[in-house]
This record gives C-alpha cells, sequence and structure tokens, in this order.
C-alpha cells in the first residue's frame, strides 16, 4: 500500500501533521502540488513515520533522516526562488 507523510519544523522539532493511505494519498500529494510544497520520496522513512500519530513530534532517533530530507526541501526551494528571482518575476 502507497503512503504519504506530511511534516513540518516550526519548534523544538519537526512534527507529523498529516499521513494517508491508499486513495488519500493521490489526494494529499494533489494538495501538495497545488500549493508548492516540496514532496520528497524515501518509501522507507515514511513507513516508520506512519506509525507516528498525527500531531507526534519526531523522536529524536530520526532527526538526522529528517533533517535531511528538510536541507533537501530547502535547496530545491531556495533553487527555484532564485531561478525567478533571475527572470526578473520577483523583487529581491
Amino acid at each position: 500500500m502507497e503512503r504519504a507523510v506530511a511534516i513540518e519544523y516550526r519548534r523544538d522539532a519537526p512534527k507529523i501533521i498529516a499521513k494517508a493511505g491508499g486513495e488519500l494519498v493521490k489526494k494529499m500529494l494533489k494538495i501538495a502540488a497545488q500549493k508548492n510544497i516540496t514532496i520528497y520520496r524515501d518509501a522507507d522513512l515514511t513507513e516508520v513515520l506512519y506509525r507516528l500519530k498525527t500531531g507526534d513530534d519526531i523522536p529524536e532517533q530520526l532527526f538526522g533522516a529528517v533533517a535531511a530530507v528538510m536541507a533537501y526541501c530547502y535547496r530545491v526551494n531556495d533553487s527555484f526562488k532564485n531561478k525567478i528571482n533571475a527572470a526578473g518575476l520577483i523583487d529581491g
């Protein structure tokens, strides 16, 4: 079964903010794409995170793996912002 997990980092620890399985995965990915949320695929990490409850902080043992995902997402987003800025579409 395909699964998806959404994480957020705002304070002390990253947190599970949404989970989906089966047909709901497609809806979750569609919403993420509509909102320009970076999607990262890692089936093994998803399986581990899926076992947590929505709203749970991610355990310290998984910080390294989640930090790598978040670093990727920030790199992708920064690259995208730089391309738009270079094209003169935004100021800054």
